[in-house]
C-alpha cells in the first residue's frame, strides 16, 4: 500500500509541475501511511517509498506545524 500512495504523489506533483503545494493531501497521506509502516514493522524497517523513520517524523511534525501557523 506504502507504493500505491508514493505513486500517487509521483503522479500528482508529474502532473503540476513539482509543485508540492498543490499535492498536500497525497503527501499527507503518503505519510500516514509510512508512518503506519514503521509502527507495525520498527524503525529499522526500509521502503524505497518511505523516508527514514527519524525524518518522516521530523516531517510531519513541521507540516503540522505548518498546517497549524495557517489556520491563524
Amino acid at each position: 500500500f506504502v507504493q500505491e500512495q508514493s505513486l500517487t504523489e509521483a503522479d500528482c506533483l508529474q502532473k503540476n509541475s513539482f509543485n508540492e503545494d498543490k499535492c498536500q493531501a497525497q503527501i499527507d497521506a503518503l505519510y500516514e501511511c509510512c508512518n503506519a509502516f514503521y509502527q507495525e514493522r520498527g524503525d529499522q524497517a526500509s521502503t524505497v517509498s518511505c523516508p527514514k523513520a527519524n525524518l518522516l517524523r521530523l516531517k510531519m511534525k513541521q507540516r503540522a506545524q505548518a498546517a497549524n501557523s495557517e489556520a491563524i
